[in-house]
């Protein structure tokens, strides 16, 4: 079993987020790629713009008909921040030997990891998979690597399935990878100023999102600055 952890507020969960993890999943075969939508997220100023359980709705709707696609409710049903480290933990629990779990971050929120707790057991406990973002250029290399972190990784070619690929591996043979992403130019802010202004979000989210928008009356007011 080969499972890959996409976490994030997904607020709202948008077509960028499943190209995502299709591309992901077929880059490095994976069984499953599980969304898990955020509870209190720790990192970020303000609150969500929708509550928890609406934003989990939003994405059990979105993958609903994806094979291979799932999401997981552990965040949002513990209480307090929703820690990574949590959630590693707790599937790890849930997988057998010679199985692998897969934390995937966005390179934003990866360049950050220094500060998130516990975060050198969670690089002992899983690989991570690091996707590209609009606006941190063409490339992924292996200066994006904090400081922090770098230390403990070295450099080192594999193969998953097909080419072979390169990453950087620690010596408990847990790998940091590198994914360039199709340049889908969407955001949830957008998304959610779109819906403040009284706009339509067609082509932006799945349609089942968003009749569940219109439905639950969701981001209808401008959000905060």
């Amino acid at each position: 079993m080969r499972l890959g952890l996409f976490g994030g507020t997904f607020d709202p969960v948008h077509l960028g987020h499943l190209r995502s993890a299709e591309e992901v999943k077929e880059e490095y075969a994976l069984d499953e790629v599980s969304f898990v939508p955020c509870g209190v997220p720790p990192h970020r100023s303000g609150r969500p713009g929708a509550a928890p359980q609406h934003r989990l709705e939003m994405v059990r709707l979105a993958v609903a008909d994806r094979p291979g696609l799932g999401v997981s409710d552990i965040e949002v049903a513990r209480p307090g921040a929703s820690y990574s480290i949590d959630t590693v933990r707790h599937f790890l629990t849930t997988l057998g030997p010679g199985d692998d779990l897969f934390l995937i971050l966005g390179l934003d929120a990866f360049l950050l990891i220094g500060s998130w707790k516990d975060w050198r057991e969670l690089l002992s406990l899983a690989h991570v998979i690091v996707t590209s973002r609009p606006g941190f250029g063409d490339e992924l290399p292996y200066e994006k690597i904090p400081v922090v972190v770098r230390e403990a990784f070295c450099y080192h070619a594999f193969r998953f399935e097909g080419p072979v690929r390169s990453g950087f591996r620690n010596e408990l043979g847990k790998e940091i990878l590198f994914k360039r992403l199709t340049d889908v130019s969407v955001s949830a802010s957008a998304i959610r100023e779109l819906l403040g202004k009284g706009k339509s979000i067609r082509g932006l989210v799945p349609s089942e999102v968003q009749r569940y928008v219109e439905d639950q009356n969701l981001y209808n007011e401008p959000p905060e600055s």
